[in-house]
């Protein structure tokens, strides 16, 4: 979500050298070593058997989607949202129609254990041992969801940024570790957009309410990374947003229909603050429903495979989930039932729709599935990510 209250790029490693102190690469089992007895001459001992090392988490995402009925597959991208005082009654939606995910929104100051009791009823209907996407938008400033005992208040990232990468760090660790005592598992955070000179007092989403970290790619690059590598280190997963960037756009998606970037191109620069939260090792990127006229114009981000495909996985190089800013109550995307919505975003190349309107997810779901019945195509787009969301969450279990 844009979050506000309703109202060939790589970072050289030398610039993220010391500050990335958590990652999530996977290293091979370190293979057995047995010492042998001493033995007669002339005489060869058996070798000893080494245990076959376990699957990867990619391999047994594959095969736990390929056990799948097309009724969980298709709840596998699907996230809905809700309210901390609404969040139980969503545990029905989470069974019925195997959601991988459910978001609190609004603002609460209930505070951590009234959030990780609420949380519970839906965790509860998740499968066993492939736990529910639990998320919240906990960026700090303006846009904080969860406050109270047990949270802290977070400076804006305009505030954060004017300290020290090593801070921002620390920050983020202590931060993740008070969602996860909350039962959140996915913070849609950090923001990585860097607004354009021209837009810097005319930036609705961004700008305006002091989300960017920086208005230089590199330094917000830095301070993108610090966060992700912190709120790793605490077992919180990140989404890093809004690809491909809104500081350089002059409305919101949320309130307005047509909201339309004329500036960034596929090699510009403020994609540096965007492959630094990658490299980093963010496992979630957030892509925007804004359109950007110099990449794949008329098309929104969320439906356009230049900008997910091309751009994000390919140019990028970034292989986790990609995830869609809110389609249920921004304006940006209302010309699309949400059954087209979900349809062109897996098309796309997408993974995981975040709609905040439960009321949805039904024809939501009921699409995903005709649409893999009737079109090979797309239900190999639809394994592929119902695989990568099923990976994020055995990640999950694993940690």
């Amino acid at each position: 979500m844009t979050g506000v209250p309703r109202r060939p790029l790589r970072i050289l490693p030398a610039l993220l050298a010391g500050l990335l102190l958590a990652g999530c690469t996977v290293h091979a089992p370190s293979p057995v070593r047995t010492t042998a007895a001493p033995v007669a001459p002339l005489v060869t001992a058996s070798p000893t058997p080494t245990a076959a090392p376990s699957p990867s988490i990619a391999t047994q995402a594959a095969e736990q989607v390929d056990r799948m009925t097309p009724d969980e597959r298709a709840g596998q991208v699907l996230m809905t949202a809700g309210t901390v005082a609404e969040l139980p009654g969503l545990a029905t939606l989470v069974g019925r129609y195997h959601l991988a995910g459910v978001m609190v929104r609004g603002r609460s100051g209930a505070g951590a254990v009234a959030v990780a009791r609420a949380f519970a009823p839906a965790r509860a209907a998740a499968p066993a041992g492939l736990p529910l996407l639990t998320a919240t938008d906990q960026e700090g400033g303006l846009v904080q969801v969860l406050s109270g005992p047990g949270f802290s208040t977070i400076p804006s990232a305009v505030e954060q940024g004017r300290g020290s990468v090593a801070g921002t760090r620390a920050d983020a660790q202590r931060w993740g570790a008070e969602l996860a005592r909350a039962g959140v598992r996915l913070d849609l955070a950090p923001v990585a957009d860097v607004p354009c000179a021209a837009q810097l007092h005319d930036n609705p989403p961004i700008a305006d309410l002091d989300r960017q970290y920086s208005s230089d790619p590199v330094s917000a690059g830095a301070h993108v990374a610090a966060f992700v590598a912190g709120m790793d280190a605490s077992g919180v997963d990140t989404a890093v947003k809004h690809f491909p960037g809104l500081g350089c756009v002059t409305a919101n998606t949320d309130t307005s229909a047509h909201v339309v970037d004329s500036v960034t191109t596929a090699d510009s620069v403020r994609l540096r603050s965007f492959a630094a939260g990658i490299d980093a090792g963010t496992r979630f990127v957030m892509v925007s429903s804004a359109e950007y006229a110099r990449i794949d114009p008329g098309t929104p981000a969320l439906f356009s495979s230049r900008i997910v495909q091309g751009l994000l996985r390919g140019q990028l190089g970034f292989d986790g989930v990609v995830m869609s800013d809110d389609v249920g109550g921004a304006a940006a995307v209302r010309a699309w039932s949400p059954a087209q919505r979900v349809t062109r975003f897996v098309y796309a190349g997408g993974d995981l729709m975040l709609d905040i309107q439960p009321g949805d997810v039904p024809e939501m779901h009921a699409a995903l599935v005709a649409t893999a019945r009737d079109d090979p195509a797309f239900d190999a787009e639809l394994i592929a990510a119902a695989t990568r969301v099923v990976a994020a969450r055995l990640r999950l279990a694993a940690s």
